[in-house]
């Protein structure tokens, strides 16, 4: 599927995202004035009634079906392929009911819920090696444990910094699923194909709200471009070839691969709005080694909160 630059393809509404997922069937709940026919239901007499999810189960919306990661090298990349979107839909849920516009909203929500299903997906993949589930993985593991790349770690900052991460991130992600839909290992193939079509409406969106800051008002082109000089040093760490790289050829993509092509895709993104492509240092990084941004600490302190407060909890 090719993906077009062109800042005049969609309009930002159009460059939302996919809509958001499928709502459940509503389950009607019982209380004390039910009557007769609850007669036998064990929450008849509950004045909350009976809340629960739709009888589909979730493990059906995984991409790659049941099948186990029996390669440890094949389990620690989709480990750190799945903590890479957890933390970016993590922080974008940070903009529900701040974005500067409702549809905003909508928008970074749908996304992030996109980037969770990724997440979920590679996830329970990863943890099928030892035994550990998605949830355990997300929940159970302390920070040093993550391998997210920093670039997903960043603050929010205002709206501008979020963008300027989404154009390198969803940038960077769809050429990387664009090539591992090759991969020989069918679940990780499974997982990019359908990801694929999901973060082609990322970077859309991206792309159309760079040019909407870059090309707008004063104000909105100097905040810009100090939120992608703060954030293009963090894309490199993504682009850098290790051992895990070499072991899995034919498996992984090897980062060093995309970078032309991703250069040659943000150069003509900014060219339309004459912002140059900064000439800053990379930063080093760290998160594949476990050395996290400031930032993660306390985000990974909000996202597991709940589950460690009350373990084995349902609703």
């Amino acid at each position: 599927m090719s993906t077009s630059t062109d800042p005049g393809s969609r309009s930002p509404r159009q460059a939302q995202g996919p809509a958001a997922a499928q709502v459940a069937e509503p389950v009607e709940a019982t209380g004390p004035h039910a009557g007769d026919m609850h007669a036998g239901d064990p929450h008849a007499g509950d004045p909350h009634g009976d809340v629960s999810l739709d009888a589909r189960e979730l493990a059906a919306e995984l991409a790659g079906g049941e099948d186990r990661a029996t390669d440890p090298d094949v389990a620690a990349y989709a480990l750190r392929l799945g903590d890479d979107v957890l933390i970016l839909a993590q922080n974008l849920c940070g903009w529900i009911a701040r974005a500067p516009e409702i549809e905003e909203d909508v928008a970074l929500g749908n996304i992030a819920l996109d980037l969770l299903g990724h997440a979920r997906s590679l996830l329970r993949y990863a943890g099928s090696y030892d035994g550990r589930t998605e949830d355990d993985l997300a929940y159970w593991r302390g920070e040093e444990e993550f391998r997210s790349a920093w670039l997903f770690e960043l603050p929010n900052g205002d709206f501008a910094h979020t963008i300027a991460r989404q154009l390198l991130a969803s940038t960077y992600l769809l050429e990387l699923y664009r090539d591992l839909v090759a991969s020989a290992d069918p679940v990780l193939a499974a997982v990019a194909a359908k990801a694929e079509k999901e973060v082609d409406y990322h970077r859309d969106h991206a792309v159309q709200w760079t040019l909407r800051l870059a090309g707008g008002t004063e104000e909105s082109r100097r905040r810009f471009l100090i939120a992608l000089d703060d954030t293009w040093p963090y894309l490199d760490e993504l682009l850098r070839d290790e051992p895990l790289h070499d072991r899995l050829d034919g498996i992984a993509v090897r980062p060093s691969v995309l970078r032309e092509r991703i250069d040659d895709v943000l150069a003509a993104v900014l060219a339309e709005e004459d912002v140059e492509v900064p000439g800053i240092p990379p930063s080093s990084g760290g998160g594949r080694r476990g050395i996290h941004h400031p930032a993660f600490g306390p985000l990974l302190a909000e996202m597991q909160v709940l589950a460690r407060r009350h373990p084995g909890a349902t609703w």
